[in-house]
């Protein structure tokens, strides 16, 4: 393998393991949310919620670049589906905040979570 052909190499794992660090920093932060979630932190929750917002719009850029070999794909589904468990625990605790703030605001059911 020539220079130019080992740098094209280097480069494309370099860029893999950027877009698989992407997944992982968002599920460290989805993590850092159901954390936050537990203790009832709702300010937080929402600070990293616009962190995730950021990491997935750099995630959905970088993947437009150079799409994720075939052989990650296994464990960014791994990832992702961490994501998700976090996700729907954080939803679950989220339910009857924001029912209550439904009922301040003048919902008499609360306006249910869905």
């Amino acid at each position: 393998m020539n220079a130019p052909e080992l740098l094209n190499v280097l480069e494309d794992d370099t860029q893999s393991q950027g877009l698989l660090s992407f997944y992982e920093a968002i599920e460290h932060a989805s993590q850092d949310m159901l954390d936050a979630a537990r203790a009832g932190d709702w300010d937080t929750v929402v600070r990293l919620e616009g962190a995730c917002a950021v990491l997935i719009a750099q995630l959905k850029h970088a993947a437009s670049v150079s799409p994720l070999p075939a052989e990650e794909i296994a464990l960014k589904g791994r990832i992702m589906q961490r994501i998700l468990r976090h996700d729907a625990e954080i939803r679950n605790l989220a339910e009857p905040w924001i029912n209550d703030l439904g009922r301040i605001n003048g919902h008499p059911d609360g306006g249910h979570l869905h």
